[in-house]
């Protein structure tokens, strides 16, 4: 992508966009989050395009998303923030590739919970901060967690850790190699 100079008050890498479950869970540098959303946000057809290209180049000043879209600079700030305070848009971060992320060693590991447990499994899963996203999920695994691990014997311990908690049953882990 070119550099180039930006005017406007918008300056980001990325548009991320809300879940639509009564809870979203992501657990991000060791934290996890629960953000209840009330309603589902209802994205007209103004919005997609705003955000698709948000997601394509999320440095784009508000002025140049105004002419993109062809609407005024004034509707685009209003959007973005209709968007942002509804939760139809989580926020805006910055892309990296996962090869230039954290050296060390990056895994996703699905879970499978014994029964009813599932809240209690989350809330000690909190507490190791080597799992930087949780999500829940359907099918065989109950949970799928992303590890990153500064070595392959603090990877391990985690990797035991999760294994020992009450009410986890299963596991099944996949180091990721690269990213394409």
């Amino acid at each position: 992508m070119a550099k180039r100079k930006q005017s406007g008050t918008t300056s980001c890498l990325f548009a991320q966009t809300a879940g639509f479950g009564a809870n979203q869970q992501s657990l991000e540098r060791g934290s996890l989050s629960v953000t209840n959303q009330p309603s589902k946000h209802i994205f007209d057809d103004l919005d997609r395009e705003l955000i698709s290209i948000l997601r394509k180049d999320g440095r784009a000043s508000l002025s140049k998303l105004a002419e993109i879209l062809g609407v005024s600079r004034g509707t685009i700030q209003n959007r973005l923030d209709r968007l942002l305070e509804s939760g139809g848009l989580l926020g805006f971060t910055v892309r990296t590739r996962e090869d230039y992320d954290d050296d060390g060693v990056h895994a996703m590991m699905s879970i499978e919970v014994m029964g009813k447990s599932t809240s209690d499994v989350i809330k000690k899963l909190r507490g190791i901060p080597e799992l930087r996203r949780l999500h829940t999920t359907n099918g065989t695994w109950d949970l799928v967690a992303r590890i990153v691990a500064p070595n392959l014997s603090e990877f391990d311990r985690v990797l035991r850790d999760v294994r020992q908690i009450d009410g986890v049953t299963n596991s099944e882990t996949s180091i990721l190699l690269s990213s394409v």
